[in-house]
């Protein structure tokens, strides 16, 4: 695995760089490519990770196939040779760390899926017994796991960090209809991961979704899915309520 820390593809029209990806754009595709930076507190450091983007991507390729039935998304393509021939000249960059997606309208809001008791709601609820202001029983331990996998949204913030919303408020940024939807299939995916992971000594502690609207306005998951940078993980079998997991994330 070779490293990349940012990319430099002139012949082609960059659309955006993020904290770890770079986005590329066509007429009706995008191309993401998920380089080695890694960042922490919405900074990114000047260090890469060697072969990371290439991980996250195979990640994301492999849960995009494997929930598709759950809900539709954008990924077209990771098969370099079959990228627009303005790609091809990068081939050898692109291969393993990218992906050729649908274009789409994102949501303006990032659907957090918790099932277990930790970071930022951990602290809300040793304050007000409550995670984005839904009330939990009392009694629980850090790193515990809740009753039911619980559907916290946040704000997508361009700069600084996204900050933890009600369905409420959710709704009124995307609308009632759209944030039930979101909502329901937030918490199947996070379901179904965190089922196949059990069955491989992972625990799914919490996860992040995006979602967008296509050109025909059906809703597709985007962005990644399941990945180290956007959930938690933990060693199951030395999993123990109360005390600190073996973690397997950034």
């Amino acid at each position: 695995m070779g490293t990349i820390y940012k990319t430099e593809f002139k012949n082609l029209k960059l659309f955006r760089s993020g904290k770890v990806r770079d986005v590329y754009e066509f007429d009706d595709s995008l191309l993401i490519v998920a380089t080695d930076r890694i960042s922490a507190f919405d900074v990114i450091m000047n260090d890469p990770i060697p072969g990371k983007g290439e991980i996250l991507s195979k990640i994301s390729a492999f849960w995009f196939s494997k929930t598709k039935s759950i809900i539709p998304n954008h990924f077209i393509t990771n098969d370099v040779s079959q990228y627009p021939k303005e790609c091809q000249p990068y081939a050898q960059e692109l291969k393993g760390r990218s992906m050729m997606v649908k274009k789409c309208k994102p949501l303006a809001i990032e659907c957090i899926v918790r099932g277990y008791i930790t970071g930022s709601g951990w602290k809300e609820y040793l304050k007000q017994g409550t995670v984005t202001g839904i009330p939990l029983p009392q009694g629980l331990v850090e790193f515990q796991k809740l009753p039911e996998p619980l559907f916290t949204p946040s704000t997508k913030a361009e700069e600084g960090h996204d900050e933890n919303i009600s369905f409420e408020q959710a709704s009124e940024i995307v609308g009632k209809e759209i944030a039930k939807k979101v909502s329901d299939v937030s918490i199947a995916l996070y379901k179904f991961g965190a089922e196949y992971l059990e069955q491989n000594n992972l625990i799914l502690a919490d996860t992040k979704f995006e979602f967008g609207l296509d050109e025909d306005n059906n809703l597709i998951l985007i962005d990644e899915a399941l990945t180290p940078d956007s959930s938690r993980f933990w060693q199951k079998d030395v999993y123990k309520p109360g005390k600190s997991p073996v973690q397997f994330d950034k």
